[in-house]
Protein backbone atom coordinates (compact mmCIF):
# COMPACT_ATOMS: atom_id res chain seq x y z
CA UNK A 1 0.00 0.00 0.00
CA UNK A 2 1.28 3.88 -0.75
CA UNK A 3 1.35 6.13 1.77
CA UNK A 4 0.53 10.09 1.77
CA UNK A 5 2.88 12.18 4.02
CA UNK A 6 2.15 15.06 5.38
CA UNK A 7 3.96 17.58 7.33
CA UNK A 8 3.78 20.96 8.98
CA UNK A 9 6.60 22.99 10.24
CA UNK A 10 6.55 25.27 13.41
CA UNK A 11 9.91 27.61 13.36
CA UNK A 12 11.03 29.73 16.27
CA UNK A 13 13.21 32.47 15.23
CA UNK A 14 14.43 35.21 17.72
CA UNK A 15 13.80 38.69 16.43
CA UNK A 16 17.42 40.88 17.08
CA UNK A 17 16.59 43.80 19.24
CA UNK A 18 18.85 45.30 21.71
CA UNK A 19 16.42 44.27 24.74
CA UNK A 20 14.04 41.29 25.49
CA UNK A 21 10.24 41.37 24.48
CA UNK A 22 8.52 42.54 27.64
CA UNK A 23 11.54 44.46 29.47
CA UNK A 24 14.42 46.43 28.60
CA UNK A 25 17.04 44.27 30.14
CA UNK A 26 19.87 43.20 27.36
CA UNK A 27 18.80 40.46 24.53
CA UNK A 28 22.34 39.93 23.98
CA UNK A 29 23.29 36.71 26.63
CA UNK A 30 25.78 35.19 23.82
CA UNK A 31 29.00 34.17 26.06
CA UNK A 32 27.76 35.76 29.65
CA UNK A 33 27.86 33.53 32.71
CA UNK A 34 24.54 32.07 33.61
CA UNK A 35 21.67 34.10 34.46
CA UNK A 36 24.18 37.30 34.88
CA UNK A 37 21.74 38.92 31.70
CA UNK A 38 18.10 38.97 33.40
CA UNK A 39 16.04 41.35 35.48
CA UNK A 40 12.72 41.06 38.06
CA UNK A 41 10.95 41.05 34.66
CA UNK A 42 12.52 38.13 33.11
CA UNK A 43 12.82 36.16 36.42
CA UNK A 44 9.23 36.51 37.14
CA UNK A 45 9.62 38.62 40.65
CA UNK A 46 6.53 39.24 42.53
CA UNK A 47 5.00 42.76 41.34
CA UNK A 48 6.97 42.63 38.05
CA UNK A 49 4.85 43.90 35.27
CA UNK A 50 5.79 43.07 31.11
CA UNK A 51 5.85 45.91 28.73
CA UNK A 52 6.24 44.87 25.03
CA UNK A 53 9.38 45.78 23.13
CA UNK A 54 7.79 48.14 20.16
CA UNK A 55 10.27 47.46 17.80
CA UNK A 56 10.65 43.33 18.09
CA UNK A 57 6.64 43.57 17.03
CA UNK A 58 7.84 46.26 14.24
CA UNK A 59 10.26 43.23 13.07
CA UNK A 60 8.07 40.53 13.60
CA UNK A 61 5.45 42.49 11.22
CA UNK A 62 7.80 43.11 8.42
CA UNK A 63 9.07 38.90 8.46
CA UNK A 64 5.44 38.19 8.03
CA UNK A 65 4.80 40.62 5.06
CA UNK A 66 8.05 39.23 3.48
CA UNK A 67 6.55 36.07 3.59
CA UNK A 68 3.44 37.53 2.38
CA UNK A 69 1.21 36.95 4.95
CA UNK A 70 -1.22 39.66 5.98
CA UNK A 71 -0.86 42.13 8.95
CA UNK A 72 -4.23 41.76 11.28
CA UNK A 73 -4.95 45.74 12.80
CA UNK A 74 -5.80 43.54 15.82
CA UNK A 75 -3.75 41.31 17.93
CA UNK A 76 -3.77 40.18 21.45
CA UNK A 77 -1.19 38.23 23.89
CA UNK A 78 -2.29 35.31 25.91
CA UNK A 79 -1.22 33.46 28.44
CA UNK A 80 0.05 30.23 27.55
CA UNK A 81 -0.03 27.85 31.06
CA UNK A 82 2.39 25.04 31.33
CA UNK A 83 5.01 24.22 34.34
CA UNK A 84 8.32 23.39 33.02
CA UNK A 85 11.65 24.84 34.93
CA UNK A 86 12.44 27.14 31.91
CA UNK A 87 9.46 29.47 32.22
CA UNK A 88 9.94 30.89 35.78
CA UNK A 89 6.58 32.64 35.47
CA UNK A 90 4.99 28.91 35.21
CA UNK A 91 3.26 30.64 31.89
CA UNK A 92 4.71 31.64 28.48
CA UNK A 93 3.23 35.20 26.85
CA UNK A 94 2.44 34.37 23.40
CA UNK A 95 -0.36 34.27 20.96
CA UNK A 96 -3.23 32.57 20.09
CA UNK A 97 -6.42 32.85 18.53
CA UNK A 98 -5.20 36.70 17.74
CA UNK A 99 -2.32 36.52 15.88
CA UNK A 100 0.37 39.08 14.62
CA UNK A 101 0.21 37.72 10.95
CA UNK A 102 -1.72 35.34 9.29
CA UNK A 103 -2.56 33.56 5.54
CA UNK A 104 0.85 33.57 4.09
CA UNK A 105 3.01 31.72 1.79
CA UNK A 106 6.78 30.97 0.59
CA UNK A 107 7.92 29.61 -2.72
CA UNK A 108 9.97 26.37 -2.27
CA UNK A 109 12.50 25.15 -5.33
CA UNK A 110 13.23 21.71 -6.26
CA UNK A 111 16.05 20.08 -7.61
CA UNK A 112 14.38 20.15 -11.06
CA UNK A 113 13.92 24.08 -10.25
CA UNK A 114 10.30 23.59 -10.44
CA UNK A 115 8.34 25.77 -7.36
CA UNK A 116 5.60 24.51 -5.05
CA UNK A 117 3.69 27.58 -2.62
CA UNK A 118 3.80 26.41 0.95
CA UNK A 119 1.17 27.98 2.95
CA UNK A 120 1.93 29.64 5.95
CA UNK A 121 -1.23 29.96 8.87
CA UNK A 122 0.23 32.12 10.92
CA UNK A 123 3.21 34.52 12.62
CA UNK A 124 2.93 35.25 16.07
CA UNK A 125 5.40 36.89 18.92
CA UNK A 126 6.34 35.52 22.47
CA UNK A 127 9.41 35.17 24.88
CA UNK A 128 11.15 32.72 24.67
CA UNK A 129 12.30 30.07 27.53
CA UNK A 130 15.13 29.65 30.01
CA UNK A 131 17.74 27.22 28.75
CA UNK A 132 17.99 23.62 30.45
CA UNK A 133 21.78 22.30 31.65
CA UNK A 134 21.95 19.03 32.15
CA UNK A 135 24.87 17.85 33.93
CA UNK A 136 26.82 14.23 33.86
CA UNK A 137 25.17 13.41 37.54
CA UNK A 138 21.67 13.41 36.17
CA UNK A 139 20.78 17.32 37.70
CA UNK A 140 19.67 19.82 35.65
CA UNK A 141 20.48 23.81 35.84
CA UNK A 142 18.59 26.63 34.51
CA UNK A 143 19.77 29.51 32.75
CA UNK A 144 17.58 32.35 32.53
CA UNK A 145 19.57 34.97 29.91
CA UNK A 146 17.48 33.80 27.20
CA UNK A 147 14.32 34.03 28.98
CA UNK A 148 12.34 36.76 27.74
CA UNK A 149 14.50 37.40 24.37
CA UNK A 150 11.84 38.22 21.30
CA UNK A 151 10.69 35.58 19.81
CA UNK A 152 8.69 34.78 16.34
CA UNK A 153 6.93 31.38 15.77
CA UNK A 154 6.09 30.61 12.17
CA UNK A 155 3.76 28.04 11.77
CA UNK A 156 3.16 26.48 7.70
CA UNK A 157 0.09 24.79 6.72
CA UNK A 158 0.40 20.74 6.46
CA UNK A 159 0.99 21.45 2.62
CA UNK A 160 4.83 19.74 2.99
CA UNK A 161 5.03 16.27 1.13
CA UNK A 162 8.58 15.29 1.55
CA UNK A 163 11.87 15.31 4.31
CA UNK A 164 13.26 16.82 1.20
CA UNK A 165 10.40 19.64 0.91
CA UNK A 166 10.92 20.29 4.72
CA UNK A 167 14.20 21.05 4.49
CA UNK A 168 14.09 23.36 1.34
CA UNK A 169 11.38 24.77 3.22
CA UNK A 170 13.09 25.18 6.54
CA UNK A 171 16.24 26.70 4.44
CA UNK A 172 14.32 29.04 2.01
CA UNK A 173 13.00 30.87 5.47
CA UNK A 174 16.03 31.16 7.10
CA UNK A 175 17.45 32.91 3.79
CA UNK A 176 14.48 35.40 4.42
CA UNK A 177 14.93 35.64 8.07
CA UNK A 178 18.91 36.96 7.07
CA UNK A 179 17.89 38.64 3.91
CA UNK A 180 15.69 41.09 6.07
CA UNK A 181 17.94 41.08 9.33
CA UNK A 182 15.81 39.89 11.62
CA UNK A 183 17.08 37.04 12.86
CA UNK A 184 20.95 35.79 12.86
CA UNK A 185 20.26 32.28 11.53
CA UNK A 186 22.38 30.67 14.24
CA UNK A 187 20.62 27.68 14.53
CA UNK A 188 23.70 26.12 16.66
CA UNK A 189 22.96 28.51 19.67
CA UNK A 190 19.14 28.19 19.72
CA UNK A 191 18.66 31.59 17.54
CA UNK A 192 16.62 29.63 15.33
CA UNK A 193 14.68 26.15 15.56
CA UNK A 194 12.61 24.04 14.22
CA UNK A 195 9.70 21.51 15.16
CA UNK A 196 7.60 19.29 12.74
CA UNK A 197 4.48 17.47 12.88
CA UNK A 198 4.46 14.66 10.40
CA UNK A 199 1.29 12.18 9.56
CA UNK A 200 1.39 9.10 7.19
CA UNK A 201 -1.74 8.10 5.64
CA UNK A 202 -2.96 5.25 2.76
CA UNK A 203 -2.88 6.72 0.04
CA UNK A 204 -7.08 7.42 -0.62
CA UNK A 205 -7.61 8.37 2.82
CA UNK A 206 -8.79 11.76 2.83
CA UNK A 207 -8.79 12.16 6.68
CA UNK A 208 -5.21 13.18 7.85
CA UNK A 209 -3.30 10.56 9.83
CA UNK A 210 -1.94 10.71 13.72
CA UNK A 211 -0.01 13.75 13.71
CA UNK A 212 3.36 12.93 15.60
CA UNK A 213 5.25 16.18 16.89
CA UNK A 214 9.08 15.85 16.58
CA UNK A 215 11.85 18.34 18.29
CA UNK A 216 15.28 18.61 19.14
CA UNK A 217 16.82 19.41 15.40
CA UNK A 218 18.98 21.76 15.51
CA UNK A 219 20.55 21.57 11.46
CA UNK A 220 18.93 21.17 7.80
CA UNK A 221 20.46 18.21 8.09
CA UNK A 222 18.61 16.68 10.93
CA UNK A 223 15.32 18.35 10.21
CA UNK A 224 15.47 15.96 6.68
CA UNK A 225 16.75 12.70 8.20
CA UNK A 226 14.31 12.96 11.42
CA UNK A 227 11.72 13.28 9.10
CA UNK A 228 12.91 10.29 6.77
CA UNK A 229 13.49 8.27 9.65
CA UNK A 230 9.65 8.92 11.27
CA UNK A 231 8.11 8.77 8.19
CA UNK A 232 9.43 5.18 8.08
CA UNK A 233 8.86 4.30 11.35
CA UNK A 234 5.32 5.43 11.50
CA UNK A 235 4.66 3.94 7.54
CA UNK A 236 6.14 0.49 8.99
CA UNK A 237 4.12 0.40 12.08
CA UNK A 238 0.68 0.91 10.09
CA UNK A 239 1.54 -1.56 7.70
CA UNK A 240 2.11 -4.17 10.85
CA UNK A 241 -1.21 -3.37 11.88
CA UNK A 242 0.03 -1.23 14.36
CA UNK A 243 -1.83 2.46 15.62
CA UNK A 244 0.06 5.90 15.41
CA UNK A 245 -0.25 7.52 19.16
CA UNK A 246 -0.14 10.87 19.32
CA UNK A 247 2.99 11.84 21.32
CA UNK A 248 6.05 14.14 21.13
CA UNK A 249 9.16 12.55 20.16
CA UNK A 250 12.53 13.67 20.17
CA UNK A 251 15.85 13.45 17.95
CA UNK A 252 18.44 11.56 18.71
CA UNK A 253 21.20 12.91 16.12
CA UNK A 254 23.65 9.95 17.46
CA UNK A 255 21.29 7.13 17.22
CA UNK A 256 19.45 8.68 14.17
CA UNK A 257 16.26 8.04 15.86
CA UNK A 258 13.25 9.81 16.85
CA UNK A 259 12.50 8.63 20.96
CA UNK A 260 9.38 9.18 22.85
CA UNK A 261 8.98 12.12 25.02
CA UNK A 262 5.19 12.92 26.30
CA UNK A 263 2.04 12.30 25.17
CA UNK A 264 0.95 15.52 22.89
CA UNK A 265 -0.79 18.16 24.32
CA UNK A 266 -3.49 19.96 22.79
CA UNK A 267 -4.72 23.45 23.03
CA UNK A 268 -6.75 22.96 25.56
CA UNK A 269 -4.32 21.91 27.82
CA UNK A 270 -2.19 25.13 27.76
CA UNK A 271 -5.08 27.28 29.28
CA UNK A 272 -4.63 29.92 27.08
CA UNK A 273 -6.75 33.10 27.92
CA UNK A 274 -5.85 36.80 26.77
CA UNK A 275 -2.80 38.36 28.69
CA UNK A 276 -4.35 41.25 31.92
CA UNK A 277 -1.11 43.03 31.74
CA UNK A 278 -0.47 43.81 28.02
CA UNK A 279 -3.21 45.72 25.89
CA UNK A 280 -4.28 44.71 22.09
CA UNK A 281 -2.35 45.44 19.44
CA UNK A 282 -3.88 48.04 17.14
CA UNK A 283 -2.48 48.79 13.59
CA UNK A 284 -3.87 50.97 11.05
CA UNK A 285 -2.84 50.99 7.72
CA UNK A 286 -0.18 53.88 7.50
CA UNK A 287 1.71 51.38 10.02
CA UNK A 288 1.56 48.48 8.04
CA UNK A 289 2.88 51.06 5.15
CA UNK A 290 5.62 51.74 6.94
CA UNK A 291 6.46 48.18 7.56
CA UNK A 292 6.30 47.41 4.32
CA UNK A 293 8.03 50.24 3.23
CA UNK A 294 11.33 48.93 5.25
CA UNK A 295 11.25 45.45 2.99
CA UNK A 296 14.60 45.70 0.80
CA UNK A 297 13.54 43.87 -2.46
CA UNK A 298 13.18 39.71 -1.71
CA UNK A 299 15.74 36.98 -2.70
CA UNK A 300 13.66 35.71 -5.40
CA UNK A 301 13.04 39.20 -6.82
CA UNK A 302 16.58 39.66 -6.92
CA UNK A 303 17.37 36.23 -8.54
CA UNK A 304 15.10 37.19 -11.13
CA UNK A 305 16.38 40.72 -11.74
CA UNK A 306 19.21 39.16 -12.37
CA UNK A 307 18.45 36.67 -14.76
CA UNK A 308 16.87 39.77 -16.75
CA UNK A 309 19.13 42.51 -16.45
CA UNK A 310 22.57 40.82 -16.14
CA UNK A 311 21.39 37.62 -18.48
CA UNK A 312 22.44 35.00 -15.83
CA UNK A 313 21.31 31.32 -15.95
CA UNK A 314 19.14 30.89 -13.25
CA UNK A 315 21.80 28.52 -11.33
CA UNK A 316 24.16 31.74 -10.89
CA UNK A 317 21.55 34.28 -10.07
CA UNK A 318 20.46 31.44 -7.86
CA UNK A 319 24.04 31.03 -5.86
CA UNK A 320 24.16 34.90 -6.38
CA UNK A 321 21.54 35.51 -4.01
CA UNK A 322 21.77 33.29 -1.59
CA UNK A 323 22.85 35.16 1.27
CA UNK A 324 22.20 39.57 0.87
CA UNK A 325 25.74 40.31 1.49
CA UNK A 326 26.80 38.30 -1.52
CA UNK A 327 24.36 39.79 -3.87
CA UNK A 328 25.20 43.33 -2.90
CA UNK A 329 28.98 42.64 -3.32
CA UNK A 330 28.24 41.41 -6.59
CA UNK A 331 25.89 44.78 -7.91
CA UNK A 332 28.76 46.56 -6.32
CA UNK A 333 31.64 44.53 -8.41
CA UNK A 334 29.11 44.37 -11.58
CA UNK A 335 29.30 48.83 -11.34
CA UNK A 336 32.96 48.61 -11.07
CA UNK A 337 33.56 46.44 -13.82
CA UNK A 338 31.24 47.99 -16.47
CA UNK A 339 33.07 51.33 -15.84
CA UNK A 340 36.14 49.55 -17.66
CA UNK A 341 34.37 48.00 -20.26
CA UNK A 342 33.51 44.22 -18.49
CA UNK A 343 30.37 42.60 -18.15
CA UNK A 344 28.22 41.34 -15.66
CA UNK A 345 28.85 37.80 -16.76
CA UNK A 346 32.32 38.14 -16.14
CA UNK A 347 31.69 39.39 -12.74
CA UNK A 348 29.56 36.18 -11.92
CA UNK A 349 32.11 33.77 -13.05
CA UNK A 350 34.79 35.23 -10.63
CA UNK A 351 32.45 35.46 -8.04
CA UNK A 352 30.65 32.13 -8.17
CA UNK A 353 34.54 30.53 -9.22
CA UNK A 354 37.12 31.83 -7.97
CA UNK A 355 36.07 34.27 -4.65
CA UNK A 356 33.59 31.47 -3.40
CA UNK A 357 36.49 28.92 -4.02
CA UNK A 358 39.10 30.73 -1.78
CA UNK A 359 36.46 31.58 0.96
CA UNK A 360 35.87 28.19 1.32
CA UNK A 361 38.87 27.19 1.44
CA UNK A 362 39.77 29.83 4.23
CA UNK A 363 37.06 28.44 5.66
CA UNK A 364 34.98 32.21 6.12
CA UNK A 365 31.40 33.17 5.18
CA UNK A 366 30.30 35.57 3.14
CA UNK A 367 30.17 38.75 5.09
CA UNK A 368 33.99 38.92 4.35
CA UNK A 369 33.64 39.12 0.79
CA UNK A 370 34.39 42.50 0.20
CA UNK A 371 36.88 42.88 3.36
CA UNK A 372 38.70 40.45 1.18
CA UNK A 373 38.72 41.09 -1.98
CA UNK A 374 37.35 44.49 -2.95
CA UNK A 375 34.89 44.94 -5.92
CA UNK A 376 37.17 47.54 -7.65
CA UNK A 377 39.54 44.44 -7.87
CA UNK A 378 37.80 41.71 -9.54
CA UNK A 379 37.28 44.68 -12.13
CA UNK A 380 40.89 45.13 -12.53
CA UNK A 381 41.67 41.59 -13.02
CA UNK A 382 39.02 41.95 -15.76
CA UNK A 383 39.86 44.84 -16.98
CA UNK A 384 43.95 43.73 -17.14
CA UNK A 385 42.69 40.36 -19.05
CA UNK A 386 40.70 42.43 -21.59
CA UNK A 387 43.44 44.93 -22.49
CA UNK A 388 45.74 41.70 -22.76
CA UNK A 389 47.62 42.68 -20.19
CA UNK A 390 47.96 39.23 -18.35
CA UNK A 391 46.43 35.87 -19.42
CA UNK A 392 43.74 33.91 -17.79
CA UNK A 393 46.20 31.47 -16.00
CA UNK A 394 47.88 34.44 -14.58
CA UNK A 395 44.99 36.07 -13.73
CA UNK A 396 44.33 33.66 -11.52
CA UNK A 397 47.31 33.80 -9.59
CA UNK A 398 46.79 37.86 -9.16
CA UNK A 399 43.47 37.26 -7.73
CA UNK A 400 44.49 34.59 -5.43
CA UNK A 401 47.54 37.36 -4.54
CA UNK A 402 44.91 40.07 -3.98
CA UNK A 403 42.56 37.88 -2.23
CA UNK A 404 45.08 37.10 0.13
CA UNK A 405 47.07 40.19 0.52
CA UNK A 406 44.31 42.80 -0.08
CA UNK A 407 46.86 44.33 -2.78
CA UNK A 408 45.36 45.89 -6.35
CA UNK A 409 45.86 43.55 -9.13
CA UNK A 410 47.44 46.04 -11.55
CA UNK A 411 50.26 47.07 -8.68
CA UNK A 412 50.61 43.04 -8.01
CA UNK A 413 51.50 42.62 -11.80
CA UNK A 414 53.52 45.53 -12.09
CA UNK A 415 55.51 44.63 -8.58
CA UNK A 416 55.93 40.76 -9.59
CA UNK A 417 56.58 41.39 -13.34
CA UNK A 418 53.52 39.22 -14.48
CA UNK A 419 52.51 41.26 -17.39
CA UNK A 420 52.04 39.15 -20.48
CA UNK A 421 54.49 38.06 -23.33
CA UNK A 422 52.73 38.95 -26.85
CA UNK A 423 55.36 40.12 -29.13
CA UNK A 424 56.19 37.46 -31.47
CA UNK A 425 59.63 38.63 -31.62
CA UNK A 426 60.32 37.75 -28.24
CA UNK A 427 58.41 34.36 -27.91
CA UNK A 428 60.82 33.41 -31.06
CA UNK A 429 63.67 31.70 -29.82
CA UNK A 430 61.88 30.72 -26.87
CA UNK A 431 59.76 28.34 -29.68
CA UNK A 432 62.75 27.48 -30.98
CA UNK A 433 64.33 26.40 -28.22
CA UNK A 434 61.05 24.47 -27.00
CA UNK A 435 61.21 22.70 -30.84
CA UNK A 436 64.67 21.66 -29.99
CA UNK A 437 64.34 20.14 -26.89
CA UNK A 438 61.03 17.75 -28.15
CA UNK A 439 61.70 16.33 -31.34
CA UNK A 440 59.38 13.86 -30.81
CA UNK A 441 56.12 15.93 -30.45
CA UNK A 442 57.84 18.11 -33.45
CA UNK A 443 58.13 14.41 -35.33
CA UNK A 444 54.30 13.91 -34.78
CA UNK A 445 52.66 17.34 -35.47
CA UNK A 446 54.99 16.69 -39.07
CA UNK A 447 53.13 13.21 -39.47
CA UNK A 448 49.69 14.99 -39.29
CA UNK A 449 49.23 15.08 -35.43
CA UNK A 450 48.45 18.77 -34.92
CA UNK A 451 46.99 18.33 -31.27
CA UNK A 452 50.76 17.52 -30.31
CA UNK A 453 51.06 21.49 -31.08
CA UNK A 454 49.28 21.84 -27.73
CA UNK A 455 52.12 20.33 -25.91
CA UNK A 456 54.21 22.63 -27.11
CA UNK A 457 52.79 25.50 -26.53
CA UNK A 458 52.31 24.21 -22.65
CA UNK A 459 56.71 23.92 -22.42
CA UNK A 460 56.41 27.88 -24.00
CA UNK A 461 54.19 28.89 -20.88
CA UNK A 462 56.13 26.69 -18.67
CA UNK A 463 59.50 28.44 -19.39
CA UNK A 464 57.58 31.77 -19.14
CA UNK A 465 55.87 30.93 -16.26
CA UNK A 466 52.79 31.44 -17.88
CA UNK A 467 53.22 34.81 -18.60
CA UNK A 468 53.31 34.17 -22.77
CA UNK A 469 50.18 34.91 -24.88
CA UNK A 470 48.72 30.87 -25.78
CA UNK A 471 47.86 32.35 -28.76
CA UNK A 472 50.60 34.13 -29.87
CA UNK A 473 52.73 31.46 -28.92
CA UNK A 474 50.91 29.18 -30.81
CA UNK A 475 51.17 31.31 -34.20
CA UNK A 476 55.04 31.27 -33.40
CA UNK A 477 55.53 27.35 -32.81
CA UNK A 478 53.42 27.22 -36.10
CA UNK A 479 55.07 29.15 -37.83
CA UNK A 480 58.50 27.30 -37.01
CA UNK A 481 57.34 24.39 -37.82
CA UNK A 482 55.66 24.72 -41.29
CA UNK A 483 59.20 26.59 -41.71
Amino acid sequence: MKYITTIGLEVHAQVRTASKMFDGCSADYAGKAPNTSVSVVSMALPGSLPVANQRAIELAALTGLAINCTVNHHSVFSRKSYPYPDLPKGYQITQFDEPLCSEGWIEVSSESGETRRIGIERLHIEEDTGRLVHASDDSSLIDYNRSGVPLMEIVSKPDINSPEEARRYFQKLRQILLWIGVNSGNMEEGALRCDANVSVRPEGQVQFGTKVEIKNMNSFRAVERALVYEVQRQTSLLEAGGTIAQETRGWNDAKGVTEGQRSKEGSHDYRYFPEPDLPPLVFDDAWVSARRAELPELPDARRARFERDYGLSYQDADLLTIERPVADYYEAAVAAAQSVGGSARDVANWVTGELFRLLNDTGEDYSRMAERMLPQHIASVIELLAKGSINRTVAKQVFEESFASGGDPAQIVADKGLTQISDSGALAALAREVLANNPKAVEEYRKGKTSAVQFLVGQVMRATKGQANPQTAREVLEAELNV
